[in-house]
């Protein structure tokens, strides 16, 4: 039982070893349930019993040797694996970058942008207000009456409380009203809602609302804007016109519609685009303003009708499908 020489011959093969496979099969020869150690441990019990408890203190040394010895060596090599691991990974700064896939603004934030843009060069400072409004301000103080059926047109999503998500952004008009004396020159921008979804309306979406409040405003001034926007928007010289239609919060109202032009420049047919009026005197008192003194007009438009007719797009929904292929026309 030469149970020295068998230790140092183990401990040679591990300093030896140079990955795992080798390291277990070491282990296996000296350790495992047939390995040489264990062999000589089974043989002490043929020993005189006055040699074996010194035999039996040599094999479980020799065992412990070997475990510990393993170990360590396992350690190293797995610190070895690392070390390479992060070499082989290291990034060299001096070299020419990756280059970053760029990203760009969405086609309705770019709709957004411009009309905001038109219209704030056009004299109109921009306004925001709440997207959670009460009765008051989102009906009542606009000339809603309870009961009217203009209400259901609107399919409002009500809260537990009563409160509701604001179906068009005519709220901040009424509170710039409310805390400004004329003259008001105002564009509202913002998310409404409303509970309605198809290939042209989804339940969220963007509207930029107008206001102007001043002495002697007139239809004529109204239209006259609208069709230097139209014009700026889309830059082209489109035909306009003015349709009667019914608003609550606008008397007279009107509905606008341009006449969109076809590939080879030819006019094509009409498209309804935004909706406009004189503000209600009914609103204009709600507010605090003279409606004697002052009159107003107002006009809104849907921003990703906009942008359906800018870009050429045929359905609301792919805005919202977060189709990359389709994002990336927009950069």
């Amino acid at each position: 039982m030469d149970v020295p020489g068998l230790v140092e011959r183990a401990l040679k093969e591990l300093d030896a070893a140079e990955d795992g496979p080798a390291l277990e099969a070491i282990r296996v020869r000296y350790l495992g349930k047939k390995g040489e150690l264990t062999a000589i441990l089974k043989q002490l019990g043929s020993l005189p019993a006055e040699e074996r408890k010194a035999a039996g203190q040599s094999v479980n040394q020799a065992k412990k040797t070997l475990s510990e010895a393993i170990s360590g060596r396992q350690k190293l090599l797995q610190q070895a694996d690392l070390d390479r691991e992060l070499a082989a990974d290291r990034v060299d700064v001096t070299l020419p970058g990756r280059g970053v896939d760029a990203g760009g603004h969405h086609p309705v934030s770019l709709a957004m942008d411009r009309i905001l843009d038109i219209f704030n060069r056009l004299g109109f400072a921009t306004e925001t207000g709440p997207e959670v409004e009460d009765d008051y301000h989102n009906f009542e103080a606009l000339n809603f009456p309870p009961h009217h059926p203009a209400r259901a047109m609107h399919d409002t999503f009500y809260l537990p409380d009563g409160r509701l998500l604001r179906t068009h952004t005519s709220p901040v008009q009424i509170r710039v009203m409310k805390n400004r004396q004329p003259p008001v020159r105002i564009v509202a921008p913002g998310r409404v809602f409303r509970s309605d979804s198809d290939q042209t309306h989804t339940p969220q979406f963007h509207q930029v609302e107008g206001l102007l409040v001043d002495t002697d405003v007139t239809f004529a001034d109204l239209k006259g804007l609208l069709h230097d926007f139209v014009n700026a928007y889309f830059e082209a010289e489109l035909e306009m016109r003015l349709r009667p239609s019914y608003f609550p919060f606008t008397e007279p109202s009107a509905e606008v519609d341009v006449r969109w032009q076809n590939a080879d420049g030819s006019a094509g047919r009409w498209l309804e685009v935004l909706g406009c009026g004189m503000v209600h005197p009914a609103v204009l008192e709600n507010c605090g303003v003279d409606s004697e003194k002052y009159t107003g007009y107002a006009f809104g438009l849907g921003v990703e009708r906009f942008a359906m007719l800018r870009y050429q797009v045929d359905d609301l929904r792919l805005f919202f499908e977060n189709d990359l292929n389709f994002l990336r026309q927009f950069r």
